[in-house]
């Protein structure tokens, strides 16, 4: 795919949720890894709770990521969590010959400047990812994904517990169980 191709596909997806922009609960279960009754079911009241309790916590659970997702996309800043996931994914990757082609696409997708969905990192720690791209290797995203990380649970994660959307589903599951 060519890059203006890429951007355009970039600039449609964010154009596409501003008719779907809102930080309601019910946007949430869209979003869900299952049917959302059937999941909004099984999320006890305790794991939505936990998430409050640590960024690795809400990381750890997958109903925790799909809800952080939807917020972030009210935010307009899913590529930070994107680009996590995308590190994780890549650090199970054990054939050398795909190590290197997923760790360009990564660096294209995320981490390069102007790329289509580029990550909010400093010059020193994108240019050393770079040079780390001359041999990828399972840490050659380390730093980065750091960097990002740190960012959302400062910035970003402490405006998803004071959100709607997650005071929404608190509230949705502590009603199921009365």
């Amino acid at each position: 795919m060519r890059t203006g191709q890429r951007q355009n596909k970039g600039m449609r997806t964010r154009l596409g949720c501003l008719s779907h922009k809102s930080d309601s609960c019910s946007d949430f279960t869209a979003i869900l890894p299952d049917k959302p009754n059937r999941a909004l079911k099984r999320l006890s009241t305790e794991e939505a709770t936990r998430w409050a309790d640590s960024f690795d916590v809400l990381l750890s659970h997958k109903y925790g990521v799909a809800a952080f997702r939807a917020f972030l996309k009210t935010e307009f800043s899913e590529e930070n969590l994107e680009f996590w996931l995308a590190c994780e994914e890549f650090k199970k990757t054990r054939s050398t010959a795909k190590l290197v082609s997923k760790a360009h696409r990564i660096f294209e997708e995320f981490v390069d400047v102007q790329a289509p969905r580029e990550v909010n990192i400093d010059f020193q720690t994108r240019e050393a990812t770079r040079k780390n791209m001359e041999e990828p290797s399972l840490t050659c995203f380390d730093q980065a994904q750091g960097k990002v990380h740190s960012l959302m649970e400062k910035d970003s994660y402490p405006r998803f517990l004071r959100s709607k959307m997650y005071l929404d589903l608190l509230s949705q599951s502590q009603r199921r169980l009365s």
